[in-house]
């Protein structure tokens, strides 16, 4: 049985379409259970109908043709109860239903599972038999099995199009796939996919109208791989053993047999471009090969494979003078790199799709330095599938949308042209004094990493930085910076700002935050070997770090340091003491510098409890909400498959907020707060209302919320800040504080955010 999962799963991945995927399941599934029929119902939402999709055992020809309702037969009973059925006679069971003309009638055994992906019904999987008996338990437990690795396959063709198109024969519109957002705002575009060359795997269909020149093509690199076969051959033929050179002939035996090329051809006339009909036969080959028991067959499928990918290669040498990026481009690639953005012109990318990564990727940091939409962690997107395709990027909520109707499309384009318009509008404020309408006064500071950060904070009126993330620099090199590299580094972001204060946190790597020099491999990241538990174990680091900052504050007196993911009282204290040690060496070198203003940031649920212990022993402290929220729910922000149970307005959140603020006041300890919820304008009202009067975000965000504060009073604030403590569920919190605004006076829409729900910094 681990035999054929191990098929299964590799022909889910490497299959054309579904429907080969669907084919191999049911034909798979008669031998592993020893039973006598197989089949997959697919089930149509627009309809409510399971429909037949793939069959071994009766009826082939009612593929796509027979269907059962919601209520009817023993499938819907699986599907309505989420769980596997197991009967020894179908036909005793009170919902039974017999479709005649189909060749059931001598099947009685039966066992169906359901097929689910992410709560989401996707169909029915069934087998049967002729006996009047059960199914093994183990027959069980596989089939569960099997359609639980189904499930993903089904869900992508759902959400690409192809299963209402391919199995329904309905055009599916309004088709959506979730992330996490690397970069806020919305795009529109045309895909443009990045393929890692040479792939197989990843080579997706594509309609030609020119047969003959794919067919010479295809040819031409069949024709050049052979030379190379018969050159490599003859070079390395006194240097190779004959069975070492009996390789050669194998390679050459492949390329000569009429069966493969002849093959390749045939698809291309039928209209289908070189590349992919060249992957779809050497990927059926190598399945059949796999499949076999023989070891020396078996090992001619990574023979074929070989050949694949240096035919491939010839044709992709070709194909790449002639890519054409589009004018409005959606870049999508499997994991996106910042060589992208040197490789394609900046003026031609309005959106950015990565399959793989985090908010913390190279790609997501600059990206928002550059102010490009962005979503990563897309990790059920058949993105091969959307080339050239129109598609929408959600920024805010973590959404790619494609195929949307014409409404859905307009909502987005006044999306746009209303920030672009809101850009404009609030560009009024940025000379205003940062107080509430009652004349409470607040800071709003910005997060930085890049260059290109500062110039947009400054362009925004932006009074300080709350958060200069150190491990930027460090992220863009392939080696640590020197002492003197940081330090310039430093320079320009304290001397940008002055005499404005910077707050640099020193190196937090770890989590999703990697170095490719200084690998850290753990099974629970995001709880292990990551922030001050790093440098502090690497004094080296620490303390060349610390003296880079020191020296670039020479003579600006701007500069605060802050120390990130402190668990304990004895790391702060380890901390503070090679500081203190940076500061007297470099006085004892004649470098004219002050000790600095030491903070450390509140992101461990249990640092929630011992404020007043960190307090008495830091100059400040900031509230990092978005590690504090992730801690505190138990949500990877990062993963998509649970990021939607992140919020920052849950109530557990926001009574932690209050406890953290009521302490660090009574302690007379200055207390900040960066993260989502800061940039967010509905939580920056609930932060002011407890006590906060300094907020860290992105600067795309810091206008909004000081139009909002601006027109809040704070007692007003602080009265809805006591019903908000009182309610349970984040979606009625932010409901609650979004209709209390607007009968405020708030115009909530012309900020735009409606119907949104505001990303702010998503690495604090």
């Amino acid at each position: 049985m681990l035999n054929i999962l191990k098929r299964i799963n590799q022909d889910k991945s490497s299959a054309r379409d579904l429907r080969d995927t669907l084919d191999m399941v049911v034909l798979s599934l008669i031998d592993s259970t020893n039973a006598d029929a197989s089949s997959v119902f697919l089930w149509n939402k627009e309809v409510r109908r399971f429909v037949l999709a793939a069959n071994q055992g009766f009826g082939s020809d009612q593929i796509g043709k027979l269907s059962l309702g919601a209520n009817e037969g023993v499938i819907a009973v699986v599907a309505k109860r989420e769980e596997p059925i197991n009967l020894a006679d179908a036909s005793n069971h009170p919902a039974f239903h017999f479709v005649n003309g189909i060749g059931e009638e001598d099947l009685h055994g039966l066992l169906a599972a359901p097929i689910i992906h992410h709560r989401k019904l996707m169909g029915v999987l069934v087998v049967q038999k002729k006996a009047k008996i059960k199914f093994e338990t183990d027959d069980e437990a596989f089939l569960v099995t099997v359609s639980a690795q189904l499930s993903s396959a089904i869900a992508r063709a759902d959400a690409s199009g192809h299963l209402s198109n391919d199995f329904f024969g309905q055009s599916n519109q309004n088709n959506y796939f979730k992330g996490v957002v690397g970069s806020s705002g919305v795009a529109i575009g045309q895909a443009y996919v990045v393929r890692s060359t040479a792939n197989l795997d990843v080579v997706s269909s594509k309609v030609i109208s020119d047969i003959s020149a794919e067919i010479t093509v295809f040819e031409e690199a069949l024709e050049l791989v052979r030379n190379d076969m018969v050159n490599v051959g003859k070079k390395l033929s006194k240097e190779l053993r004959p069975e070492e050179r009996a390789l050669f002939d194998v390679y050459l035996g492949i390329l000569d047999d009429k069966a493969l090329g002849q093959e390749v051809v045939e698809i291309i006339n039928t209209g289908q471009w070189a590349q992919g009909a060249l992957a779809q036969v050497v990927r059926r080959y190598s399945s059949h090969f796999e499949a076999m028991e023989d070891p020396y067959i078996r090992e001619r499928a990574s023979d074929f494979r070989d050949l694949g990918r240096r035919i491939l290669s010839k044709m992709q040498a070709d194909a790449s003078q002639a890519i054409e990026i589009p004018a409005n481009a959606i870049i999508i690639g499997e994991e996106l790199t910042p060589t992208i953005l040197a490789e394609v012109p900046e003026q031609k990318i309005v959106g950015l799709i990565s399959v793989r990564g985090s908010a913390n990727s190279h790609i997501a940091i600059l990206a928002r330095a550059m102010g490009i939409p962005t979503i990563m962690g897309l990790m059920d997107m058949p993105y091969l599938m959307l080339e050239n395709q129109e598609l929408v990027v959600d920024g805010y909520r973590g959404i790619v949308f494609c195929n949307l109707t014409e409404d859905k499309k307009q909502h987005y384009v006044n999306v746009i042209q209303e920030e672009a318009e809101l850009v404009k509008g609030l560009e009024s404020l940025i000379d205003l004094p940062s107080i509430t309408r009652d004349a409470v006064p607040y800071r709003l500071m910005v997060n930085t990493g890049l260059m290109t950060d500062v110039i947009r904070a400054l362009d925004r009126g932006a009074e300080g930085v709350g958060l200069y993330r150190t491990e930027v620099p460090f992220m863009m090199r392939d080696r640590f910076p020197s002492e003197l590299e940081q330090s310039e580094i430093y320079r320009q972001q304290l001397k940008s700002f002055h005499p404005r204060p910077v707050v640099m946190r020193t190196l937090d790597i770890g989590g999703d935050k990697a170095l490719s020099y200084f690998p850290i491999s753990e099974e629970n990241p995001f709880l292990g070997w990551r922030g001050v538990r790093v440098t502090l174990d690497h004094p080296d680091i620490f303390l060349v770090q610390v003296r880079a900052m020191l020296r670039a504050s020479e003579g600006l007196d701007n500069l605060k340091i802050m120390l990130p993911m402190v668990s304990s009282i004895g790391e702060l204290e380890e901390a503070l003491h090679l500081i203190y040690r940076a500061v007297y060496e470099l006085q004892a070198d004649q470098v004219k510098i002050e000790a600095p203003q030491i903070g450390m940031m509140v992101e461990i649920p249990s640092n929630v409890y011992q404020i007043k212990s960190f307090a008495s022993r830091v100059d400040f402290l900031s509230v990092g909400s978005n590690d504090l929220t992730q801690y505190l729910l138990a949500v990877d922000r990062t993963n998509p498959r649970v990021a939607e149970l992140y919020d920052s307005l849950h109530p557990a959140v926001l009574h932690s907020l209050k406890k953290i603020v009521d302490d660090s006041i009574e302690s007379s300890t200055p207390v900040s707060i960066c993260g989502e919820i800061a940039g967010d304008p509905i939580g920056a009202v609930i932060l002011i209302a407890m006590g906060y009067r300094e907020l860290s975000m992105s600067s795309t965000n810091l206008l909004k919320v000081k139009s909002v504060l601006r027109d809040t009073d704070l007692d007003w604030a602080e009265n809805l800040l006591d019903r908000v403590l009182q309610m349970e569920d984040p979606r009625v919190i932010r409901a609650s504080v979004e209709l209390e605004l607007i009968k405020h006076g708030i115009q909530l829409s012309r900020l735009g955010i409606s119907n949104y729900r505001q990303n702010a910094s998503v690495s604090c």
